[in-house]
């Protein structure tokens, strides 16, 4: 009776047929978990002791690709032990070289991968080039766009696809498609100049058009920016072809413009007195470039006259807490020396009829 069980037909094959594929299944995967253990543990024991970091590198990525692998063929070959139509195992067959074809190119994917990102690594601590970073991220995008290409085409070619019909299928629908992607091309464009002619690096902090903040990401098509909000801004590299760029970063020393209002009451010699206080105040700054200060008396307001206090903070110095002992010395010292800030007013005069 038992026998007579497991000799019973489903869709044109045995139960036990069934059950010893489903087998074959069960221990490729059982394989694939072991040889994924090994590579991931065992090698990488192994490759600790050696002198590059290249086959660290390489052995952390091709794991899972290879544990995949195993698992494809033993589907395949579990399969190929049942009999289907005709049809089905070509299907079959097809998919099978395809999704091979795929696996591979995507162990080969992750290889390069690994290796630009040592390359890059050994360049940065060798120059330290700001650029390092930057262009690594366009090499790897630009690579693994061309492997998956590859990959595609030649999977699609082994599985028996018609390959050039197909491009030349996409090549009918190529100038509807170039109309529609003027603006990626624009962007595209735009990521070029921003690679070559690096008006920026990431790190740095930029202004374009009303957005301001520091550069986390910088692509073919786009760049991020991280305002000072904490909020995280994409904008389109064509941006930079049609806008002007302020970069921050580069500048020497952060320029700081404040305007004391003084009474008209004030007498001229009090106000020598003042412009004279504010020119100590940063000549004994250590984190200002006192020579570069700029201090007069500029205006004359409504209800005030103006002083204009113009000075540097040095770059590598903290601008918050720079401003803040400055304007903590210009208040104890205009207060000891009797100078009055000016208070808003308003004079109403009325006229009896």
């Amino acid at each position: 009776m038992l026998l007579n069980f497991f000799d019973q037909k489903i869709y044109n094959n045995a139960l036990y047929d069934w059950l010893f594929s489903l087998g074959i299944v069960v221990v490729s995967v059982v394989a694939a978990r072991l040889i994924y253990w090994f590579i991931s543990i065992v090698l990488r024991q192994y490759t600790k002791h050696s002198k590059t970091e290249l086959d660290d590198l390489i052995i952390k990525r091709i794991d899972t690709p290879i544990a995949l692998g195993i698992v494809l063929v033993g589907m395949r070959y579990a399969l190929k032990l049942l009999t289907f139509p005709t049809l089905m195992n070509n299907y079959v067959h097809r998919g099978f070289v395809l999704m091979v074809t795929l696996t591979v190119t995507w162990m080969f994917t992750r290889i390069v991968r690994a290796s630009i990102e040592f390359y890059f690594r050994q360049s940065s601590e060798e120059e330290e080039g700001k650029t390092e970073k930057q262009i690594m991220q366009v090499t790897k995008r630009a690579s693994v766009i061309a492997l998956w290409s590859i990959g595609a085409v030649v999977g699609l070619n082994n599985a028996g696809f018609d390959v050039g019909a197909l491009i030349a299928g996409l090549g009918i629908g190529g100038l509807a498609l170039a109309l529609a992607a003027q603006d990626t091309v624009k962007n595209i464009i735009g990521g070029l100049v921003v690679f070559f002619d690096k008006p920026f690096y990431i790190g740095d902090i930029i202004r374009v058009k009303d957005v301001e903040g520091a550069v986390v990401y910088t692509g073919i098509r786009s760049t991020r920016i991280r305002t000072g909000s904490g909020r995280l801004v994409t904008i389109p590299n064509a941006q930079f072809t049609d806008n002007a760029i302020e970069n921050i970063t580069l500048e020497p020393a952060k320029r700081i413009v404040t305007y004391l209002s003084l009474p008209y009451e004030t007498p001229a010699d009090k106000i020598d007195e003042a412009i004279l206080i504010l020119k100590n105040i940063v000549e004994q700054s250590p984190d200002v470039n006192h020579y570069d200060c700029i201090i007069y008396l500029e205006k004359f307001s409504p209800s005030s006259v103006d002083i204009n206090f113009t000075y540097f903070i040095k770059k590598a110095s903290d601008i918050h807490s720079t401003q803040t002992d400055i304007n903590r010395e210009v208040i104890k010292k205009f207060k000891a020396a009797g100078i009055e800030f000016a208070v808003p007013t308003q004079a109403v005069i009325q006229k009896q009829l």
